[in-house]
């Protein structure tokens, strides 16, 4: 809604237009609603709307499970990659015992790095990853047991 003050013949007029579709308006002039037509076609312009789905952590399986649950009651036994990159370091082997908040690995994601910590404990099963590696989200890059 646009809103304009408009002086005519020494009176002062507030006018709101309120929606505008092809040949006519919706206007409202001090608080008197008008339906008027126009003489020349007006260009709208339209907003986007940005609609996101809700999203969820990748790491884990249930949605109610919140990352800082216990170790032992989040039931997936993966550590997956938040977000697109490449793999610049690794800190881990398998068989290594791992905790909470430990950081594993190193991920670039937009000329970033971003450390990529445990949410949970156990030993390294399998690291599915080699440094320099091009990785994308969800890619499943370290199993524990």
């Amino acid at each position: 809604m646009k809103t304009y003050k408009l002086k005519i013949k020494g009176k002062d007029y507030t006018v709101d237009v309120l929606d505008v579709e092809d040949f006519s308006a919706t206007v409202k002039v001090n608080g008197v609603l008008y339906d008027v037509e126009i003489d020349q076609h007006l260009k709208t312009t339209k907003t986007p709307k940005l609609v996101r789905a809700m999203v969820s952590p990748s790491t884990d399986v249930e949605v109610s499970t919140a990352k800082t649950a216990k170790p032992d009651a989040v039931k997936s036994r993966t550590i997956k990659s938040p977000l697109p990159g490449k793999i610049l370091d690794i800190f881990i082997k398998p068989g290594d015992k791992i905790k909470v908040g430990q950081t594993l690995l190193i991920l670039e994601a937009m000329k970033m790095e971003n450390n990529i910590n445990a949410d949970k404990e156990g030993m390294v099963k399998a690291i599915n990853i080699q440094r320099n590696d091009a990785v994308m989200e969800g890619d499943v890059l370290i199993e524990i047991e």
